[in-house]
């Protein structure tokens, strides 16, 4: 069983949902960034999701756009990434690491060679923004082989019909975005959530977390319900930058995270 499959029986079985952060590798320092990693699982994060740094994240916000300059201003590539992900993994060998990013670094590095290494680095999904399941067939069957989960969003319009061909094409669980729009956009709208949601599990039995405009506990803790997992990005980045720079590694990592633990503990009421 996959770490991804492991987690969500585990968090069925004890009647709780998935709390999965997200961050961008490198930003605002390479160094932060496995510290940071550790603290968000010690403060109630089940998934990890690390942002690959991209010079064109078009599904992203200001928020997370600029998390992604700073990183590419640190010089911090994929395969940057995939060391991180392997020095995370010498001392978490349970928690499950998808990486999200787009297809141009992926690419450019080649499936093959990208599955064999983020294999080796103990990488469990990819979440893809810009593939259509169109062109992603190949990329799944190479992905699949190494014990790699292909994961897909879905769009607030995304038809029934695209809903099914994707979910014949995914793995490890689905991520549904809760609203049109970038990251950190808008408003939640929970009925149309709660519609969305009925539509895709008429298609598929896999977990389906939500993200897209979790800012707090109460956005969390209203979406929860509905889904098998809740996505915190944008705020937990503006959390990041705001911490004190002049603090160490892991002090600075531990009051981020404290945003993970005040949204564990709003889901788990």
């Amino acid at each position: 069983m996959s770490r991804l499959a492991a987690v969500f029986a585990k968090l069925e079985q004890d009647g709780r949902k998935a709390l999965v952060p997200y961050i961008v590798a490198g930003d605002p320092a390479p160094a932060l960034t496995v510290p940071l990693m550790h603290e968000l699982v010690s403060k109630g994060a089940d998934i990890l999701e690390i942002g690959v740094p991209f010079s064109d994240p078009m599904a992203e916000g200001p928020v997370i756009q600029l998390a992604h300059e700073r990183a590419l201003a640190n010089k911090v590539t994929l395969s940057m990434v995939l060391e991180l992900v392997a020095e995370f993994r010498a001392t978490d060998s349970t928690t499950p690491v998808v990486l999200m990013g787009y297809a141009n670094p992926v690419e450019h590095m080649g499936y093959q060679q990208f599955a064999d290494r983020a294999s080796a680095a103990g990488v469990d999904g990819l979440l893809t923004v810009d593939m259509p399941p169109e062109e992603a067939e190949q990329a799944t069957q190479i992905l699949r082989a190494a014990g790699i989960d292909n994961i897909f969003l879905l769009a607030p319009t995304t038809s029934d019909e695209r809903i099914q061909k994707i979910a014949s094409l995914a793995s490890g669980y689905l991520y549904c975005v809760s609203l049109n729009g970038v990251t950190g956009a808008g408003h939640l709208n929970v009925a149309a959530v709660t519609e969305k949601l009925a539509s895709i599990k008429r298609h598929t039995n896999l977990p389906i977390t939500v993200g897209f405009g979790i800012k707090d506990g109460a956005s969390a803790a209203a979406l929860a319900p509905l889904c098998e997992g809740v996505v915190v990005g944008s705020a937990l980045i503006e959390r990041i930058v705001a911490t004190d720079s002049a603090l160490n590694n892991t002090e600075r990592a531990a009051v981020a995270a404290e945003l993970i633990a005040e949204i564990r503990t709003a889901i788990d009421a």
